[in-house]
């Protein structure tokens, strides 16, 4: 079962005192102190709780961090992992992290491996477990080839700068507020405290300068024989300080700024800062992406309502072919009754010419008939009048016709509309779908921008660790020059206070010599060569040691004086 700090944590915050019946002998029962906790010894407790049963490394003592580095890391996956149980650090996180610790060992990460490993992992794209992700790094599948000692500099660098949030750390020169002398002193920097050590192992800590919103760095310029000068003014005191070169000062006073303006913010710690950013990017990818999905849908049910339309209308143009190979057959059936009826009309109108002729020929010879005939010639004319009605029926038949036509043309230019309306809304959404691949390709411009970026950012990034260790070698060998030309000035103290003392009362005088003070000339001499000894010692030391030598010829040549102290601690002693 795995026991998690935060669980620990809010126990002991409701912790309530034991009941007497578990104190012996009528002690009091403990007390929960507000203020007395701290979080590094619960840490190593829940560490302590877990690790024993679900920790397993490698037996042989072949693991590649050891076991307070596997609790360092295990801290940091705390800090690192999701807002809810049971803890996971999702991939961004871990490739986060690592690239952290090899960026601190100067070593590139393997994106690809690490991705192919999280694929093969069968919960890896959700996130990794604690002990997943210690077994990963035990693996040396990441660090391989990388020895344990630089492995361990590189997590406990890591651990300082996000569990104990160290901003800055190194060597500063520092001046006194009393004696006015400069001192090197191991500086750390917290969002809240700048604090200063007497060596980098930090088990003498010589004093702090709190930081607030109203602090405020400032560059100031080379005195006193020191260059790269800074200060950082509080409400209360100016504290002056020294860089070894430009480059640590600009670095120092950035990282001053930041603590000052996360003081302001009201934000204790800049990783979390950083955290709760890196995760609003992973929602706001989460979110593009989501978005990117919803539009991929939107486009295939356009392209899916597009071929239903282009179907719609090839089954119109298919009903409309129809209905005109109906009407062309309805018209030529029409036509071929009208023709036949107009054939018929024809004959009958021939045979009544033929009859009026032979009626009109047979007037005479047939006047008897001729009543007969008005008759036949009535029933003729009425015959015409129907034969007209027909036609007029006939006309009027046409007319519908046409009105049809008409009507039909009138949706004929109906779907022509629709037709041009559907093809405006294709060229609309090519024009959509263009301007979308542009904006991807904008998109995909800008990335390859940011990586080229990124790139130049390392490899500046590696020269400046170059030049760091460089100048660190170069401090080191001043460092040794210095301590060299102390010794050199001590030595040459004691030589000329030996050679500057005065001849006492009963000392034996020799080479006395009648009527002058032959005595008197090796005294100044003597007097002569400490002289020039002491001009010597002066041109050769530096400017901390000049100092020293000054102030021990001011004392009568006391060359067992300790070196000066802090002058935060000491005050200065009077001379003899």
């Amino acid at each position: 079962m795995l026991i998690s700090a935060a669980g620990i944590w809010s126990a002991a915050s409701k912790a309530r005192p034991f009941p007497s019946t578990l104190c012996p002998q009528g002690r009091q029962p403990p007390q929960v102190e507000e203020g007395a906790f701290v979080k590094e010894n619960f840490d190593e407790l829940c560490w302590t709780l877990t690790a024993k049963k679900n920790y397993k490394p490698d037996r042989n003592g072949n693991s590649i961090i050891s076991h307070q580095d596997a609790f360092k890391l295990w801290c940091l996956f705390n800090f690192l992992s999701e807002d809810k149980y049971p803890l996971v650090m999702v991939p961004d996180e871990v490739e986060y992290l690592l690239k952290k610790i090899c960026t601190a060992m100067n070593v590139e990460l393997n994106s690809c491996e690490l991705d192919d490993y999280l694929s093969q992992e069968p919960q890896g794209q959700g996130g990794l477990t604690v002990w997943q992700f210690l077994d990963m790094v035990n693996s040396g599948r990441f660090l391989r080839g990388i020895e344990q000692e630089a492995v361990s500099m590189a997590v406990e660098e890591v651990y300082q700068e996000v569990i104990e949030d160290v901003l800055k750390q190194g060597y500063l020169w520092k001046k006194g507020q009393l004696r006015r002398n400069w001192s090197e002193r191991w500086f750390t920097l917290k969002p809240s405290v700048l604090s200063y050590y007497m060596s980098e192992e930090r088990k003498e800590k010589k004093g702090s300068i709190a930081l607030d919103k109203h602090c405020c760095v400032e560059v100031l310029p080379d005195r006193d024989g020191k260059r790269c000068m800074f200060c950082v003014k509080t409400s209360s005191r100016t504290y002056e300080m020294s860089a070894s070169d430009t480059r640590q000062r600009q670095e120092w006073t950035l990282a001053i700024q930041t603590a000052i303006r996360l003081q302001a913010e009201g934000k204790k710690s800049l990783h979390k800062d950083l955290k709760q950013k890196r995760r609003e990017q992973r929602e706001q990818r989460e979110q593009r992406k989501a978005a990117k999905e919803e539009e991929t849908q939107r486009l295939k049910q356009l392209q899916e309502e597009k071929e239903r339309k282009l179907q719609e209308l090839e089954l119109l143009k298919e009903a409309q072919r129809q209905a005109e190979i109906l009407l062309q057959e309805e018209e030529q059936r029409r036509r071929q009754q009208h023709e036949e009826m107009q054939r018929t009309l024809e004959i009958q109108l021939r045979e009544a010419e033929q009859a009026r002729a032979s009626m009109q020929a047979e007037m005479v010879l047939k006047e008897a008939e001729a009543e007969r005939q008005r008759k036949r010639i009535l029933e003729l004319e009425d015959m015409q009048e129907r034969l007209q009605e027909a036609l007029q029926q006939e006309v009027k038949a046409r007319q519908d016709e046409e009105s049809v036509r008409y009507a039909q043309a009138r949706l004929l230019a109906e779907e022509e509309e629709k037709l041009k309306q559907l093809m405006k809304l294709k060229e609309e959404q090519e024009e959509y779908i263009i301007k979308t691949q542009r904006e991807k390709q904008v998109l995909k411009q800008e990335m390859e921008n940011k990586n080229k970026c990124l790139e130049e950012a390392q490899k500046q990034l590696e020269e400046v660790r170059v030049n760091r260790q460089r100048v660190d070698q170069d401090v080191m060998a001043a460092q040794r020059k210095l301590r060299q030309a102390s010794t050199n000035v001590k030595h040459w103290n004691v030589q000329m206070n030996r050679l500057m003392h005065p001849i006492g009362p009963g000392d034996k005088r020799t080479n006395v010599s009648s009527g002058g003070f032959t005595g008197y000339q090796p005294i100044l001499s003597r007097r002569d060569s400490s002289l020039k000894l002491k001009q010597k010692v002066e041109d050769k030391g530096s400017s901390p040691t000049r100092d020293n030598s000054k102030e021990n010829v001011s004392n009568g040549g006391n060359s067992d004086m300790p070196p000066s102290t802090d002058a935060d601690t000491m005050t200065a002693e009077p001379t003899n």
